[in-house]
């Protein structure tokens, strides 16, 4: 059974850093692996996105320039580096997973972890 498991979040001022991280375990990589949100009041939302093999990334464009999503293979482990971190940046972020291509669509994943919480003080 596919597992993914966030760890990193907490509390931060505008401006800080914090880093991510998704850390994977079942019988297969599953080959599209996302970082989404879900705010106060807000749908949960696309962050970011890589695949296991290729270097390629997709990130939302309110964190562009912010947010750097990268993979370690042998760790099984996905990050979500996040610097210049702003207030609306508070969030529950989840780590996903789905088989075929990369889209920003919540529905569309299939394996989920518990979510990590991110709050940015201002």
């Amino acid at each position: 059974q596919v597992q993914l498991v966030e760890s990193g979040g907490g509390l931060v001022q505008a401006g800080g850093s914090l880093r991510l991280s998704c850390t994977t375990s079942g019988r297969t990589f599953i080959p599209s692996m996302v970082w989404f949100r879900q705010g106060p009041g807000k749908e949960r939302e696309f962050v970011a996105a890589i695949t296991w093999t290729s270097s390629n990334t997709l990130s939302a464009d309110p964190v562009k320039g912010r947010f750097t999503i990268s993979r370690d293979n042998a760790k099984n482990t996905i990050y979500l580096q996040m610097n210049s971190l702003k207030p609306e940046d508070t969030a529950f972020y989840y780590c996903a997973a789905k088989r075929g291509i990369i889209t920003t669509l919540a529905r569309e994943y299939d394996y989920w972890g518990q979510g990590t919480q991110v709050t940015v003080s201002s």
